[in-house]
């Protein structure tokens, strides 16, 4: 049963336990409902994004590219708003394969994952999310189907034939089936594979006597209406699939008491939503139609029914473009129906790719140039157009942000619904879709509960490391604890945060790039019964899964079999270009500015204690000697005197609470040493003074770490790849006798047109002949999404 079904059949059985509220008393509580609404908006930003991946079907072993989009699913801009997008490819099963922290900058970012070679063939789903879509259902990630295919082992088993392998789905129109009132009723057939079939059949009641006939009508949707004649009655549907095999479906039951809803056009320019009951205590009650596009409140209509009926006509102007919900209120507040309605966009961003000629041989330059009708941010791909791109199809960025991510499972096919070929059967396909794939993307009871914080705060700066403190021996949050955490490394960087209520601690982590082990620790120096932990930054819900198998036959051997070469071929000859990193951007200056005094201790006498060195030539810090040991004492330059407390310790970037220990250090292991002769303030910390020494490699070279601090390897923000590709600009290149089977040859991610002017980009072809295509995605800064493509083909060079 799907949520929208949920809510709306668990509100048709309250309505049968109270009475109406007086006609004042309704028209309140109704206005208030779209107040309320409102509020959850202003509380709620709809935060949307959008994976352009270089194609969508690959070979174990190679390279998956992609670029992210952020947007503001209210307005279909880009939303420069969080900074970190979490992407991962997850099996069948849920299991994550491939996660990482993608970096964004003004609203977009790129990465990429390097597919093992021993990853099963199957369908994955790669998805993308930020921190603060974590508060909301999963079904508002991003995700888009992915298939990889193993070239090394066997692809693929033989369909079951059995009446089970087929999934049959009904949907009434508004929510429910009830007695004596006419509805329409939409249905979806899927076969083992999760794909479509063509289908039909006849509708029987309980006595097997035939009520009615419906066929598919496009991707395996259709509808048909129903008039329920008896509460308690039952009705199947006898489907014959595919031409051959017979099954039997039971409907949804049928209510005794509630209400219907429907929806048809009432002109060019309008729509008419009637509604009917057959509720003795709702017959003259009034009701609200709250009509939202893109999550904005457009329209809150309130009708009183007569007789047990009333209508309600609301402008298709007034909606906007875009998927547009249509719920239906009592005045108890509680939503009684719901209905969808789709108007594509009336404009799109156009773009063109164009090559000088039609016709290149291999190993020739390419020049291409890529227009675009307004000023926007694209991402480019070209790759060889096989019969294996043939079966691979992903949403296009306009009927992924318009249509597929306002809707619940797969929309096969989604770009055909914004197609205006044939808009007579493109309308009624959008209809059949509508009335199987909706649903609402929050509770209501949430819209209507007190506003409450949310879990997973937005990160607007960076990265955030989560964790949690708890006592060691109770196992209670513990309050009120200052953690440290550090990266150690020569760019010295250390976070901080204070435990929360409930001994939760995160840790504001910019410019935390790549693979890092870090330290995590408490002051030791006044408490050691303290358990850490750093939780896992990746959503751990997922929906349904959904996405079809794709089949792969044995007429798509050929083509296989050269992937698997191409792929070979890359790894052998080109590997360590295809997957060397780019620098991380980072401050060269450490977390607490420029130091007061720095010493580079090659430039001085080296001694062989660290007393000597702190006593002969670093005049910032006193030493001391007392009964525990040494203890440090740093002058405070703006007062004129000496802090009377211990000041924060590094090594390397990391805190060391314990003095004796950073004298036994061995001075010839330390390049550096900086001190700051000031007070400093990092976030709700003060430190008195810093003394940060760093090591020659950052690596805090043998120095033994505190056994009560937590060690773990974490993974930081993605390291961008630089994508390669061979260039043939000279004879001798040309010449060259190492293979090029590359199947992409050239991917873009940052394209930025200024719809005047055409970007120019040059490339070169490959060894491979066949015909290639050229795939632009993006969009421009008023919300215009667009997508376009280009052929062009190589022959052997003679």
């Amino acid at each position: 049963m799907t949520p929208r079904l949920s809510f709306i059949r668990a509100a048709a059985l309250l309505l049968l336990l109270g009475s109406a509220a007086p006609a004042q008393a309704q028209s309140d509580s109704l206005a208030s409902i779209r107040r309320q609404f409102g509020r959850y908006q202003s509380r709620t930003l709809a935060e949307k994004l959008f994976l352009h991946l270089d194609r969508s079907l690959y070979v174990s072993g190679e390279m998956l590219w992609f670029k992210v989009y952020s947007l503001d699913g209210n307005r279909q801009k880009p939303l420069d708003f969080s900074k970190v997008a979490y992407v991962e490819v997850l099996s069948a099963d849920h299991k994550p394969v491939l996660q990482g922290k993608i970096a964004l900058q003004n609203a977009v970012g790129q990465g990429s994952f390097a597919l093992p070679a021993s990853l099963p063939s199957g369908t994955y789903t790669v998805r993308a999310y930020t921190s603060r879509m974590r508060n909301f259902s999963p079904e508002l990630y991003f995700s888009s189907p992915l298939t990889i295919v193993n070239t090394m082992a066997t692809t693929g088993q033989p369909a079951a034939r059995d009446s089970a392998a087929y999934d049959l789905q009904f949907f009434p129109e508004g929510g429910n089936l009830v007695q004596n009132l006419p509805g329409k009723v939409g249905f979806k057939i899927t076969g083992r594979t999760g794909r479509s079939v063509a289908a039909e059949g006849v509708i029987v009641d309980q006595n097997g006597k035939p009520v009615t006939q419906f066929k598919t009508f496009k991707y395996g949707l259709g509808s048909f209406p129903l008039l329920p004649t008896a509460a308690g009655a039952t009705y199947s549907a006898v489907v014959k699939v595919e031409g051959r095999r017979t099954i039997t479906r039971k409907l949804p039951a049928v209510f005794a008491q509630g209400y219907v809803l429907h929806l048809e056009e009432a002109g060019p320019d309008q729509l008419r939503l009637s509604v009917q009951t057959n509720d003795p205590q709702g017959s003259d009650t009034e009701l609200l139609l709250l009509v939202r596009t893109r999550h904005q409140v457009v329209a809150a209509p309130v009708q009183r029914l007569q007789n047990g009926q009333t209508q309600f006509v609301v402008s298709k102007q007034a909606l906007g473009e875009g998927v547009s919900h249509f719920t239906l209120f009592n005045s108890r507040k509680q939503p009684l129906c719901e209905r969808l309605y789709f108007q594509a966009p009336r404009q799109q961003l156009g773009l063109t790719a164009s090559t000088g000629k039609p016709q290149y041989t291999t190993r020739e330059k390419v020049a291409l140039q890529v227009t675009s009708s307004a000023p926007a941010n694209l991402s480019l791909a070209v790759y060889r157009l096989d019969s294996l791109s043939a079966t691979a199809s992903a949403a296009s960025m306009q009927s992924y942000l318009w249509l597929a991510s306002e809707l619940k499972g797969t929309v096969e096919n989604p770009d055909y619904y914004l197609s205006a070929a044939n808009p007579a059967e493109v309308r009624e396909a959008t209809e059949n879709l509508l009335l199987t794939h909706g649903w609402s993307r929050f509770r209501w009871e949430d819209v209507f509960a007190p506003a409450r914080a949310l879990p997973f705060v937005p990160e607007m700066n960076g990265h955030l490391i989560r964790g949690s403190v708890t006592d060691k021996v109770t196992k209670a949050p513990a309050p009120g604890i200052p953690v440290y955490l550090a990266a150690p490394s020569r760019l010295i960087q250390l976070y901080t945060a204070i435990s929360r209520p409930d001994g939760a601690v995160q840790f504001e982590a910019k410019n935390f790039y790549g693979p890092k082990e870090i330290i995590v620790q408490t002051n030791t120096r006044r408490d050691t019964t303290y358990r850490l932990e750093i939780a896992d930054p990746f959503s751990e819900q997922y929906p349904e899964p959904a996405w079809p198998t794709r089949a792969l036959s044995a007429r798509l051997r050929d083509d296989l079999t050269q992937r698997h070469v191409g792929m070979q071929v890359q790894n052998a000859y080109f590997k360590p270009f295809q997957r060397s990193t780019a620098p991380a951007p980072a401050d060269s200056l450490a977390f607490y500015g420029k130091a007061s005094e720095k010493f580079m201790l090659d430039d001085y006498t080296r001694f062989t204690s660290m007393e000597e060195v702190l006593r002969e030539y670093v005049p910032g810090v006193q030493v001391r000697r007392r009964q525990d040991g040494f203890h440090f004492e740093v002058y405070n330059d703006p007062n004129n005197t000496i802090f009377d407390q211990e000041p924060m310790i590094l090594l390397d970037g990391m805190p060391v609470f314990n003095t004796n220990r950073i004298m036994r250090l061995d001075p010839l292991r330390v390049q550096k040493l900086e001190v700051v002769r000031s007070r400093y303030f990092q976030g709700q910390q003060l430190y008195q003074g810093v003394v940060s020494y760093t090591t020659y490699k950052g690596d805090l070279a043998g120095f033994p770490i505190d056994p009560h601090a937590l060690v773990q390897e974490y993974e930081g923000l993605q390291l961008q790849r630089e994508f390669y590709a061979p260039q043939y600009a000279t004879d001798q290149q040309k010449q060259s006798r190492l293979p090029d089977f590359r199947d992409l040859l050239y991917w873009q991610p940052v394209l930025v047109t200024t719809g005047k002017e055409a970007a120019p980009l040059e490339f070169y072809t490959s060894d491979q002949t066949g015909r290639y295509v050229v795939v632009v995605q993006g969009i421009s800064p008023q919300g215009l999404a667009g997508s376009g493509s280009f052929q062009f083909e190589v022959k052997a060079a003679l």
